[in-house]
């Protein structure tokens, strides 16, 4: 896996105000809260610093974020015991329950009370010569980042599936996120690439997206969304009661950007509710399916 550092979301800020007095149990120090690189830092930190204290306010705990500089960067510093709480892409946590004790115990949920989901896919412009799937073979393409769940891992599937191999049959570009593939694809950049639905609706927000402006090739089954996740060696009592304050949250507490920024999912409630790591065994049947080596990513 490769090493890599943490950008401290708040820069030259530390702790994030959790409440008016530590709770007893909290861990010293306070929680830390790590989340991937799905969109812009400028666009994430508002709305996680404002999630962040939420958290910590329920808790009685002061609340550090972090946004991390890549997908694998989230996921040594839980390993290495620098992140009690990370948001996870299906992906990344597949990785991370394996190798950094992570466990997935709540997600975004939908107005009926399940785990949200989206869909990952693989677009080209109009004018790029690109009419069909079959005629991505030896062109450009942007994919988000190579532990990404719906930026890499589902794309490369789609490829797979239609004869084309996503290691040696395109010019592979990881962009580093979701937003930079977008960018790369809706600036001509790269002929063809990954978006999936929660860029699309967050790029809708931001007046960024226009429906003419691309041509979908390939469309995935849905995809669970990204799980919230403890760290597994925390003392019991603590995990128990950081997972029920993390999977019932109301997210209509939050300010009206924040919710506008979290509601891009295909249902949204702006609600948390449980998740379990069961729901990811689709995620493993994939990696295997394809030969996926996580300890490569």
């Amino acid at each position: 896996m490769k090493r890599s550092t943490l950008f401290f979301a708040a820069a030259a800020v530390g702790l994030l105000a959790g409440g008016a007095a530590q709770a007893a149990d909290c861990p010293e120090g306070g929680l830390r809260f790590g989340v991937e690189p799905y969109e812009s830092a400028q666009r994430l930190l508002p709305v996680y610093n404002d999630l962040s204290k939420l958290i910590g306010d329920k808790l009685g705990c002061p609340m550090q974020l972090f946004i991390a500089t890549s997908y694998t960067a989230e996921i040594e510093a839980m390993r290495n015991d620098k992140l009690e709480i990370g948001e996870f892409g299906p992906l990344g946590y597949v990785l991370a329950h394996q190798v950094a004790k992570a466990e997935a115990v709540a997600t975004f949920g939908t107005k009926d009370g399940k785990p949200s989901s989206y869909y990952a896919s693989i677009v080209t412009w109009p004018g790029s010569g690109i009419d069909k799937l079959a005629d991505v073979k030896g062109k450009s393409f942007a994919f988000s980042d190579p532990a990404s769940t719906s930026g890499h891992l589902f794309p490369a599937f789609g490829l797979s599936r239609n004869g084309i191999d996503p290691d040696a049959d395109i010019k592979a570009v990881y962009a580093g996120s979701h937003t930079a593939s977008f960018e790369a694809l809706r600036n001509h950049k790269v002929l063809a690439g990954e978006l999936n639905s929660e860029e699309i609706n967050s790029a809708r927000l931001h007046n960024e997206y226009d429906d003419k402006a691309y041509i979908t090739l390939w469309k995935s089954e849905p995809i669970p969304i990204d799980p919230l996740c403890i760290r597994g060696d925390l003392d019991p009592a603590f995990k128990a009661k950081l997972a029920k304050v993390l999977s019932s949250l109301d997210l209509h507490e939050l300010p009206e950007d924040d919710q506008k920024f979290l509601a891009a999912n295909e249902d949204p409630a702006l609600i948390t509710v449980p998740q379990i790591d069961g729901a990811f065994d689709q995620i493993r049947d994939l990696v295997s399916t394809l030969k996926v080596d996580l300890s490569k990513l």
